[in-house]
């Protein structure tokens, strides 16, 4: 049933794996066309490099928007001139000018993505970070990002094994990365049964490890080692990721989310990046498969010449 006569305020948050908290009112005016994103009671600035510039906040959520759209709609200015943006200043998504930001751009901004699709219920969430990796020595430098898993949704199974939301990056092919850099790449496949269950399952992460035949300073920048990418409508939530060190002459060592290290001659790091969470009860596969064809949470922007005005069709959860 779609309502469109009245203010409807949906809240969500969700947590970075340093405890920091991210907070979202999303009101929906049906009957003056516009949406309001309030993230009052947002964690404040954190001494780490997670803070987000607020330009990357925005562009967070035009993204979510463009992918509840139906039309091709331009990326600027105009398409958020329905949309208020409230950011508290000091805070995770607004820091002061001498905060850390380097995190922000790869980890947080795929909380907000999570919170803002999670909010409409139409995505659970996916692997949720960047899974960045560097490491070098006087001779060699290398930086990479790591795929996971990505959410189910209402009418389809979370990928496995992708870049979620956010990629402008393509792994190194193994021979490439062997010959140009003194390393073996032990392991990289899907790590099976990651994904969140549910009538629609979430993606798989991937298991991958680098051995280092020469003596490496090495860096992980990660999230969702503490909080699991959560589920939606019933969705099992995907399996959170975990990085290890395994020694050549000593025991495994969990590196946390965040880390740097030297690692010694035939040395390894395993990233265990996080699956998709899940979307809907598993034991009520068929009939939610069934429903999910005719029936979707949508979203349509009306223009007139270089105006544009967003009208949100809410579907009322099931009772």
């Amino acid at each position: 049933m779609c309502i469109r006569d009245r203010v409807h305020t949906i809240h969500e948050k969700d947590y970075m794996d340093d405890g920091s908290e991210i907070k979202l009112a999303l009101t929906i005016d049906r009957k003056n066309l516009t949406a309001t994103f309030d993230f009052e009671g947002t964690s404040y600035e954190v001494l780490g490099n997670t803070n987000i510039p607020k330009s990357v906040v925005m562009s967070a959520i035009i993204y979510c928007l463009r992918c509840l759209v139906d039309l091709e709609i331009p990326l600027n200015h105009g398409c958020l001139l329905p949309i208020q943006v409230k950011i508290p200043e000091q805070s995770l998504l607004h820091p002061s000018e001498s905060a850390a930001i380097v995190g922000g751009n790869v980890l947080t901004s795929q909380r907000i993505t999570d919170i803002v699709l999670k909010g409409f219920q139409y995505c659970a969430d996916s692997q949720g970070c960047m899974n960045n990796l560097t490491f070098g020595n006087d001779h060699v430098s290398y930086y990479e990002t790591i795929a996971g898993g990505g959410g189910a949704g209402p009418y389809w199974h979370g990928q496995s094994a992708i870049q979620c939301h956010m990629t402008n990056t393509r792994i190194t092919d193994p021979e490439i990365l062997e010959r140009r850099y003194p390393v073996l790449l032990k392991e990289f496949g899907i790590r099976k049964g990651t994904g969140g269950q549910g009538a629609f399952r979430g993606g798989d992460g991937v298991t991958r490890e680098i051995e280092f035949l020469e003596e490496m300073k090495v860096s992980i920048l990660t999230e969702r080692r503490v909080f699991a990418p959560r589920g939606i409508k019933g969705g099992e939530n995907g399996q959170r990721g975990l990085n290890l060190w395994r020694q050549h002459k000593g025991p495994f060592v969990n590196l946390g989310a965040k880390n740097y290290l030297i690692m010694k001659k035939y040395d390894s790091i395993i990233i265990n990046s996080p699956g998709g969470g899940g979307y809907g009860n598993v034991n009520e596969a068929g009939k939610i498969q069934e429903r999910s064809e005719n029936k979707k949470t949508e979203s349509y922007f009306h223009g007139a010449a270089h105006k544009y005005t967003i009208c949100l069709l809410y579907t009322s959860p099931e009772p």
